[in-house]
Order: structure tokens, then C-alpha cells, then sequence
């Protein structure tokens, strides 16, 4: 056993899951000047989305949801970072606890409720930290050496809606985040399938994703006149294949740049956890291990329908090295992990990458 899995086991589990995130990216920000230097992930270069991403590797929104450590997780190995999700307005999110694990089936259950500092407050940082590194536009596409030793990672921005925003006026509050964001963002993804934001997952439908995306597509090349930032939208496993299907449609239409596949679960089926603890949790999005084959089916899914241009990020339930050569093989550009990264460890990108390129 390694260490990591003594301590994770031993000592991590018997404290609340959210205090824990806390104390290590706390740890993972202050150890940022070792890792940088010790760290060294050798990878084929990929490219998508017209940048240049040193490896397939990256880490999904969630676990820097306010763009303060972003230097920390690249790192650990982390090729791009997607910070966030951010909303319009500042907002605590959901009562706590709300975050909980589930060792058995090595997942996650999370209902935060997009607990964020506001679209205003972020981009004030992403303004600082592009500040404190090289940013002409070549070196901000292909992650160039820091003064940290590390890389300066490919940075994506995820932007939800305002909980208190009603649905009717959804369009204003991802248009605000993107007006203030965008300029930073190497690329920006849109989030509508969060289960823990009430209403967010109906904006999924065509009809309604149609003249969101187009308005977040518009209020984007505003923002950046000089160059146009890549804009993906994140879709949730729980869709029907049709729905999945219409929404590539929808993509290849509005000239989207690229899906990312998939966030997290409402379903509970198939799981090794006792059923009277996975109730006593209660609502939330599973994320982990149980969505390896789902999400899997629809990275191929949306491949064969969008055909070899359009970039597919893989996400859910990826691993080990071999989920990340199947989900590859599925179709995927790139892929994303969040939580084999908590229950593997600091090490985990770095095992993966190197597993890649063998």
C-alpha cells in the first residue's frame, strides 16, 4: 500500500471531506515552489481548440473553483486548469455538509452549489496572475517554463448561472461572467449541467442552449477583439442518447469549438456502497468510478456524430491509465480528472502522463 493510501485511509477519511479539500490545496499552494521544481512530466504535445496543451492531462472545474491556486496544481502535473465553476454573483452555496465520500466505489457525492467568490472578485485575480506571468498570446498557448519551475498551464474558465438568477434571466448572468472572464481564459466553458443549481440542467434542451450559447459566443469576441476564445459547453451523463446526439448537432451548428463529456451523476444504480448510506447522504452529483462507462459511451457517442474536428474533452471516472487510453481511443482530445486526483493523490497526474506516453 502506498503511503498516500495509509494516510487517506487512516486519517483523511475520518475528517469531513470539505475541510480536508481545504486544508490540501492549502498544502498544494505552499508546497507550489518545491513541486515546480521537482516535477517534470514529459509528453507528446497535443493540440486542440488551436492551442497547444503539453499533455492530455488536465484537471476539471471544481476543485480551484476561484482561480487561487492554479500555479499549484500545474505543478503537480496538471497540463491545463479549469477554475471555477463561477457565477455571475457571489454565493455561498449549499448548507453544509455537502460534500461526502463513498471509498467503496472510489466516488465522490458533491451538491456545493457553485460556492464561489463571483464573476468580479475572479476575474481580479485571473487579471493579477496572467500579471505575474509572461502573457503575449504564444506564451499563454503552450505553457511555457514559469519562474516556478513548472509550466504555466493551459487555463480554462467554467461559468454556471447565479442560483438566484431565474431561469428566464440566465442568458444576463452568463453574459456578466463572460464580459468579466473571457479576456482571461485560453478557453471558457459553459456549465448547464450541474444537478445541485435548481433549473440549470433544463437549459441542456436545444431550444434553450441554442441562444445561450450564441450569447455567451457574442459577449466573448466583445470582450477579446484581439483574438477569439474557444467556447465549449459541459453536458451532464444523465442525458438520452438522442439528447446527447442533438446536442452535437447543435454544436457543429452554432460553430461551437468543443464538448466537454461528462459531469456528474444524479444516479445511484450499481453502486457497492451500502443503499442505507448512500440515502442517508441524500441529493447531490456522484462523480468517481461508477460514471467510467457512461461517460466513456458518451465521448464515442458524440464522436461519431461530430466527425475528427470538433475537440472532445473526456471526464468521469478516469483512473488509471488504462481509463485514459480507452477514453482516448473513445474519441477524446483531452481528458480531465478531479476524483482519482483525491483518492490517489498528489502523484496521480503525474503516474497518468507518464503512463501515456509509454
Amino acid at each position: 500500500m502506498r503511503p498516500y493510501d495509509l494516510l487517506f485511509d487512516r486519517a483523511l477519511t475520518r475528517v469531513d471531506a470539505e475541510r480536508i479539500h481545504h486544508a490540501a490545496f492549502r498544502a498544494i499552494r505552499v508546497a507550489t515552489p518545491v513541486t515546480g521544481r521537482a516535477v517534470r512530466v514529459s509528453s507528446a504535445p497535443v493540440q486542440a481548440l488551436g492551442l497547444t496543451f503539453p499533455h492530455p492531462l488536465g484537471l476539471a472545474a471544481g476543485f480551484d473553483k476561484n482561480a487561487v491556486g492554479i500555479d499549484g496544481l500545474a505543478a503537480l502535473g496538471f497540463g491545463h486548469v479549469e477554475i471555477g465553476t463561477v457565477t455571475g454573483e457571489p454565493q455561498p452555496g449549499n448548507p453544509q455538509p455537502r460534500l461526502f465520500r463513498l471509498k467503496a466505489d472510489r466516488a465522490i457525492v458533491n451538491r456545493m452549489g457553485f460556492n464561489n467568490d463571483g464573476a468580479e472578485v475572479v476575474g481580479r485575480r485571473l487579471e493579477k496572475w496572467r500579471r505575474g506571468h509572461a502573457t503575449s498570446e504564444g506564451v499563454r498557448r503552450t505553457g511555457p517554463a514559469s519562474s516556478l519551475g513548472g509550466t504555466v498551464p493551459i487555463l480554462g474558465v467554467n461559468i454556471g448561472k447565479t442560483k438566484v438568477v431565474p431561469e428566464e434571466e440566465a442568458v444576463r448572468d452568463y453574459e456578466k461572467s463572460t464580459g468579466l472572464l473571457a479576456r482571461y481564459a485560453d478557453y471558457l466553458v459553459v456549465n448547464v449541467s450541474s444537478p445541485n443549481t435548481p433549473g440549470l440542467r433544463d437549459l441542456q434542451a436545444v431550444e434553450k442552449l441554442e441562444p445561450l450559447l450564441a450569447a455567451v459566443r457574442r459577449r466573448a469576441d466583445e470582450a477579446t477583439p484581439d483574438r477569439r476564445v474557444p467556447l465549449l459547453v459541459k453536458i451532464a451523463p444523465d442525458l438520452s442518447d438522442d439528447d446527447v446526439l442533438a446536442v452535437a448537432d447543435l454544436a457543429l451548428a452554432s460553430g461551437l469549438d468543443g464538448i466537454i463529456a461528462t459531469n456528474t451523476t444524479i444516479s445511484r444504480e450499481g453502486l457497492a456502497s451500502p443503499a442505507a448510506a448512500v440515502d442517508e447522504i441524500g441529493a447531490g452529483g456522484l462523480s468517481g468510478q461508477p460514471l467510467t462507462q457512461r461517460s466513456e459511451d458518451v465521448v464515442r457517442l458524440l464522436r461519431g456524430r461530430v466527425g475528427p474536428d470538433l475537440t472532445l474533452v473526456g471526464v468521469g471516472g478516469i483512473s488509471t491509465v488504462d481509463d485514459a487510453r480507452r477514453r482516448l481511443a473513445a474519441g477524446a482530445d483531452l481528458l480531465q480528472g478531479y476524483t482519482a486526483f483525491v483518492y490517489e493523490g498528489p502523484l496521480w497526474p503525474q503516474r497518468i502522463v507518464r503512463g501515456l506516453a509509454d
